[in-house]
């Protein structure tokens, strides 16, 4: 028998039954633990007869179930759903006999940025359907819960590489917006840009700066910094990760901003900051709290803007 055998015949056995059944004291539990057992190993054995427990290690910041597979296959659902969400708004819009059936593609733009409604709710509707597909895939192919596999956990207090603090995160996305104000201030938006279309619309602005503090900086941090920043850097490697990240993120809201260059690469640079904070707090919280700092901010100047416009002289800035 060694001290580490946890069969009770063998111990039963050699223990008679008088002296184990009133004067042997119960064993401990062994605590569970990475490093070796402590001390002695025999003494350490004659108290714990049970097998020692290593507890298994904590995955690292980058370890992660997901592949490239799983995200071609999100790229194809997503695309399909979004066709599929904005479909079926057309659809009740068409039934509704609020458009005709036939629309070019200008005049089904122009609807769809005069109206709150589509443009916003479409795009409500299609967000909640991409979580719901990633927390289906998520649950069935690795047996994990969607927001702690993305990463998304309290900011670690011991944390030397970042700020341990939430309100530091807004109050460095709140001094970003300042300096993108700054560093485009030269940069015109062209005039037939979705977002100066938006703009012009007060009840369009309004809906949009909504989403972009309400859900946007949710949204768009659980997919580039929670799911995309830990796929690239776990093949490209982090800094490589982090400026495609970044990238991206500047790219995809090319589109919104008419392909202004400048204000194209400062959305990028924003992208790539972001990512930075992300990769060095651990956690999408961190990221998530600056982006939601920046966009607060561009919306309370856009807001006291339009009041200021309102009553007075001063035009609304759409650029």
């Amino acid at each position: 028998m060694t001290f580490f055998d946890d069969n009770p015949d063998k111990l039963s056995s050699s223990v008679p039954s008088d002296v184990s059944a009133s004067h042997a004291p119960l064993a401990p539990s062994a605590p569970a633990s990475l490093e070796e057992p402590p001390g002695d190993p025999f003494s350490y054995g004659a108290q714990h007869p049970q097998p020692y427990y290593f507890a298994p290690p904590d995955s690292g910041d980058l370890q992660i179930p997901w592949s490239w597979g799983h995200f071609i296959c999100t790229v194809i659902f997503g695309v399909i759903s979004l066709l599929l969400v904005q479909s079926g708004f057309a659809v009740y819009y068409i039934a509704a006999k609020k458009i005709p059936a036939r629309l070019s593609k200008d005049q089904f733009e122009r609807f769809v940025l005069s109206h709150p409604v589509f443009a916003i709710g479409s795009m409500v509707v299609w967000y909640a359907v991409l979580l719901l597909y990633l927390s289906g895939t998520f649950k069935a192919l690795y047996s994990r819960r969607l927001w702690p596999a993305l990463r998304w956990r309290k900011l670690d207090p011991y944390n030397k590489k970042a700020p341990t603090r939430a309100w530091q995160y807004f109050l460095f996305g709140l001094v970003l917006s300042f300096l993108v104000i700054i560093a485009t201030a030269k940069s015109k938006t062209p005039e037939h840009a979705p977002i100066q279309e938006i703009m012009k619309n007060p009840q369009m602005a309004f809906a949009f700066m909504g989403m972009a503090v309400l859900i946007a900086p949710f949204i768009e941090e659980t997919i580039f910094r929670g799911y995309l920043y830990p796929l690239f850097a776990k093949s490209f490697g982090v800094w490589t990760s982090i400026i495609l990240t970044g990238t991206l993120f500047g790219i995809m809201h090319g589109s919104q901003l008419g392909w202004a260059w400048p204000n194209v690469v400062a959305l990028t640079c924003v992208g790539i900051i972001l990512t930075f904070v992300r990769s060095r707090a651990e956690t999408v919280l961190a990221s998530y709290l600056m982006h939601l700092g920046y966009n607060s901010t561009l919306a309370i100047i856009f807001t006291i803007a339009f009041i200021l416009s309102k009553y007075t002289k001063l035009p609304v800035p759409h650029s």
